[in-house]
């Protein structure tokens, strides 16, 4: 199922998206040179956290998923697997799980968790959380598939 148009608000519909990663760069990957960038840098931390083995899920929220045309940066919520150890990642990948590090490395505000972290709240409940914007209002966020 294709992604859904932009509300006239420039966000995607409420709801959790489903896109494969394919789909995500031709829609939100393109437009502007800061567009662009940010896609190269969410490529990149793709690569990384889908090479560890250990990737459950992939989500995308904030700005790069809106009609913004030049999105700061790229806002991921990575769901691992509940035996992933980041010390067995090498130095590059091991950046992508500290916020802090993630941010100056990568231009990426990136949180994640393993399932046992989230103390029996379903996974798609932990998901579905990301969105309620500040404003509390919720827009739609995309899940990388596939």
């Amino acid at each position: 199922m294709p992604l859904p148009d932009f509300k006239p608000n420039g966000d995607l519909p409420p709801g959790v998206h489903p896109a494969m990663l394919d789909e995500v760069i031709a829609r939100f990957g393109q437009g502007s040179p800061q567009r662009e960038a940010v896609t190269r840098r969410l490529l990149r931390i793709y690569r990384l956290v889908n090479a560890t083995g250990m990737l459950e899920r992939f989500v995308l929220f904030g700005s790069y998923v809106t009609s913004k045309e030049d999105p700061n940066d790229v806002d991921i919520v990575l769901v691992m697997r509940e035996d992933f150890i980041i010390e067995q990642c090498g130095a590059e990948t091991q950046q992508v799980f500290s916020h802090q590090q993630a941010r100056k490395e990568f231009g990426a505000s990136l949180f994640w968790v393993r399932p046992p972290v989230l103390f029996g709240q379903p996974v798609d409940e932990f998901i579905a959380h990301w969105q309620i914007k500040r404003d509390k209002n919720r827009r739609g966020i995309v899940e990388v598939i596939g």
